[in-house]
């Protein structure tokens, strides 16, 4: 048994006009990169108050969380409510044509935004009712797309469905829709887009630019994240990657601004949101909470942040749906959830010398590290073992006496990874890279499936957080990191416009 839900025909207007793009959603990473200033400001708090709050629950069993990563949904809902009539049209209920999972990893030194296409099947599973949504029954073997998924269930059952499918663990999630949108485009000042080929008007996409680069805001804005039926290839799938170089160049709008280290345009962001009514959150994502993600990530930088579209196949029973890729789809998932480096599914050029000599790290939070002090520096232990906490790492202990500890005594000058077998050497690495200076050492007698690391005089603190995990997403599946030239890079976002 299968189903549509509330999917339109190609020629309907009010499809195109309804379609949410995956752009919305990445207003919700605005949001976390902007929130923290304003909660510093007390006077604010009022406007935090008023956003929509959603209790998540029916949820059942759900995936195991591997490490202190944090996984938010992002969904865009295309609810006609109020003023998006005026921009949608009338339409009963809400969809969300593509929805997200904003992947901040351990440290929060790297986030990546996994874009899932709206006509992806998922499994129909059984959801309560809430507000606004009427809930479905489980129905066995049967298969919906995930538009219909939000449509039917809410924000509960999109996020049920997505762990379930994904066993991505989901910590919160961002409800934005239309009027959101263009409240942050228009508080930021726009934003910029370049185009290789200029944009005409037609029946269905009413978007008139020239090629070459362009700040757009408001509605035009707006038409630029639902143009899909007369340009390009028409798909979906490539829709995903122009919207993708839109939020790229929302990143660096915001970074370029320095809107993180701004409460003025903190406050005029988030007052925007809130005055057009179009925020909903869980009631787990607190203010405190928000302040927290967002304090913690003030340095990040746009080399740091990617997006990637979920590897799709078409779906046998129905042409215009398509299907989690079973080969690769698993190993992304899998990599975000655990937030490990994927293996390669495309060659990339580099020098052998090069290929040879990186180490293959682990995610920190495969690697269990008990950290000693072996310089006799007082606190050094425990202050590095919180730090390496803080990075995902699984910390058995620290000490700082050397008898204790089984450091042999305080000569350390440069600091030692220990590791028990060559079985271990990938972990023993793995710790190595957040220092610099260090020997590693195999040492049969420390406890196999552990590392011991030993911090010598020289060690003064942890180094930057070293490229591995998943940082290499988009070069693995395609996307766009957040400092690409979308004037130069635009992939093939663009194929098929004859401009």
């Amino acid at each position: 048994m299968r189903r549509s839900g509330s999917r339109r025909n190609r020629g309907s207007r009010n499809y195109s006009l309804g379609m949410l793009l995956t752009g919305w959603a990445a207003i919700g990473i605005a949001l976390l990169l902007v929130g923290g200033t304003l909660f510093a400001y007390y006077q604010y708090r009022s406007v935090f108050d008023r956003i929509n709050h959603v209790t998540l629950a029916g949820l059942g069993h759900r995936p195991p969380k591997y490490n202190n990563a944090l996984n938010i949904l992002l969904i865009g809902s295309d609810s006609r409510s109020g003023r998006n009539a005026k921009i949608g049209g009338n339409a009963q209920g809400q969809r969300s044509d593509t929805v997200m999972v904003l992947h901040i990893s351990p440290g929060r030194s790297r986030i990546s935004v996994l874009s899932f296409p709206r006509d992806s099947v998922v499994p129909i599973l059984a959801c309560p009712a809430e507000p606004g949504f009427a809930g479905q029954p489980a129905q066995p073997g049967a298969i919906e797309q995930l538009n219909s998924t939000f449509a039917f269930g809410g924000p509960n059952c999109l996020l049920h469905t997505l762990e379930q499918t994904t066993q991505i663990r989901l910590d919160d999630f961002i409800q934005l829709n239309f009027t959101g949108f263009i409240s942050v485009i228009n508080a930021l000042g726009g934003v910029e887009v370049c185009l290789p080929v200029a944009i005409h008007p037609t029946y269905y996409d009413h978007l008139n630019l020239s090629a070459g680069p362009h700040l757009i805001k408001g509605y035009q804005a707006l038409e630029f994240w639902r143009l899909r039926e007369d340009f390009g290839l028409g798909s979906d799938l490539q829709r995903i990657q122009r919207d993708q170089l839109l939020m790229v160049g929302l990143v660096q709008r915001i970074l370029s601004r320095g809107v993180l280290h701004s409460p003025t345009q903190t406050y005029s962001i988030v007052k925007a949101i809130v005055a057009a009514r179009a925020l909903t959150t869980d009631t787990g994502l607190t203010p405190t909470k928000i302040l927290s993600i967002a304090t913690s990530m003030s340095g990040i930088s746009g080399r740091s942040i990617q997006f990637v579209e979920v590897p799709t196949i078409t779906y046998s029973g129905n042409a215009n749906w398509v299907q989690f890729d079973p080969v690769q789809a698993p190993k992304l998932f899998y990599a975000i959830a655990h937030d490990s480096r994927l293996p390669k599914i495309k060659k990339v050029k580099k020098t052998a010398k090069k290929s040879a000599a990186a180490p293959k790290l682990l995610s920190a939070s495969q690697v269990s590290v008990e950290v000693l002090n072996g310089s006799g520096v007082s606190g050094i232990a425990d202050t590095t073992a919180t730090a390496l906490a803080a990075r995902g790492f699984h910390v058995i202990g620290s000490a700082s006496a050397t008898t204790a500890s089984g450091a042999p005594d305080f000569s350390y000058t440069t600091s030692v990874v220990e590791y028990s077998s060559a079985a271990d050497l990938p972990a023993a690495q793995t710790v190595a890279a957040q220092l610099g200076n260090v020997t590693l050492r195999e040492v049969s007698t420390v406890t196999a499936g552990t590392v011991t690391l030993i911090l010598g005089s020289t060690f003064k603190t942890l180094g930057p957080q070293p490229s591995q995990a998943v940082s290499n997403l988009s070069g693995q599946y395609g996307g766009y990191t957040g400092s690409t030239n979308v004037c130069k890079d635009t992939g093939t976002a663009f194929v098929g416009a004859t401009g």
